[in-house]
């Protein structure tokens, strides 16, 4: 018989509430991923290289031309310089960064700082390389991080901690206070960083993404993991990247290279090329913010109260003023009844601590978002 190595953890609640949205008809705005596809152009540059014979395995930290991309990328758009040879790497999905990440420092005993509510493939990563999480709760209602509770979580048994910005799910944007109040508390401590950044280019209101590296001590510290999935519309092509300094890289790519090894050939040369005219992700935030603004429009007329999302592809609504239903009861209760799939925000919690939160992915087109909307006013409280 098999002991588990983490007993505690199923069927992930996307992979459920996904299949619930089919079993029940319902219109999906639980799991995290684009309604509509990508550029047509990008299809035909995968065909291209595939009938040119790119078909085979990519070199194990990603084809050269595909990093020095993403290196002109980072320059563009931060102004932050890594060498594409040695500090660029491409992995098959941000959420294999995160775990080549996290096993290349983490040691047994070590302890992980973990914002919550936090993505679910965060403790597990942490767990399975026999290191301990330490939960820090985020402050409600704008999802802030408050400080004084990190500090006090970070004694000499702390190696790691694992942040997210824009967040999922609530849709925090880190400003320069966070990443400033960051680098004090680890400045005099051997302390690595994790950041999650695959919103990175989905913030509103004018607010702009701030990424970890471009603090100069948090630089020397950090793995900055970003998605082409998330901003070209491709999650199923599972194809993300690394970034962090040379010795760090060197260790990430001890893993990366046994876990997966390579990530998909004529796709990474089609990123490339595709990399090549800016004006594809920069103006993403316009496109997103509009479909914000569409169906938080459309929610004033539920009875869901919210405050719009500051980024990411995800609005988080409450409805504790109006039952004391849990939210796992509600979300599977609106999907049979009123057909619309969501996300309960506990399940992001270890101990599943309930606000009484949904989390709704508005990354559709405007003709399922309206008719979502039009399905969640007729919810019985």
């Amino acid at each position: 018989m098999i002991t588990s190595k983490l007993p505690n953890i199923g069927t992930t609640i996307f992979t459920i509430m996904s299949k619930m949205a089919s079993d029940y008809n319902a219109i999906n705005l639980s799991q995290g991923y684009p309604g509509f596809d990508c550029d047509p152009y990008l299809q035909d540059l995968v065909s291209e290289y595939m009938r040119k014979g790119f078909n085979q395995y990519a070199p194990m930290s990603g084809i050269p031309v595909l990093k020095e991309r993403i290196a002109e990328k980072t320059k563009l758009v931060y102004g932050a310089d890594f060498d594409a040879d040695s500090e660029v790497t491409v992995v098959s999905g941000a959420t294999e960064a995160l775990y080549s990440a996290v096993t290349a420092v983490v040691r047994k005993g070590d302890e992980v700082i973990l914002l919550e509510p936090a993505y679910d493939s965060y403790a597990p990563a942490v767990e399975l390389n026999q290191g301990i999480p330490v939960y820090v709760p985020l402050t409600l209602p704008d999802f802030s991080v408050d400080w004084e509770k990190v500090k006090s979580a970070i004694n000499e048994r702390t190696r790691l901690i694992m942040i997210n910005s824009p967040h999922n799910p609530c849709g925090y944007v880190w400003t320069q206070n966070d990443l400033d109040q960051l680098a004090e508390l680890i400045k005099d401590k051997e302390i690595f960083v994790i950041s999650d950044e695959v919103y990175e280019h989905i913030t509103f209101d004018g607010r702009k993404h701030i990424p970890v590296f471009s603090h100069p001590l948090l630089k020397e510290r950090t793995f900055a993991c970003g998605s082409f999935g998330k901003t070209f519309h491709v999650t199923g092509w599972k194809i993300g990247y690394c970034l962090a300094p040379k010795d760090l890289t060197a260790e990430f790519r001890k893993i990366h290279q046994f876990l997966t090894f390579s990530t998909s050939t004529p796709m990474q040369y089609a990123l490339a090329d595709f990399l090549e005219d800016s004006s594809r992700y920069l103006h993403l935030q316009e496109f997103y913010e509009r479909k914000r603004d569409l169906f938080c429009e459309g929610l004033k007329q539920t009875k869901f109260s919210f405050t719009p999302a500051q980024g990411s592809f995800f609005q988080v609504v409450s409805y504790g003023h109006l039952t004391d239903e849990s939210d796992v009861d509600l979300a599977v209760r609106i999907t049979k009844e009123n057909g619309v799939a969501s996300i309960p925000v506990s399940v992001f919690y270890h101990d599943g601590l309930d606000h009484k939160l949904l989390r709704f992915c508005f990354a559709k087109d405007e003709s399922v978002l309206e008719k979502g909307i039009e399905l969640l006013t007729k919810i019985k409280f």
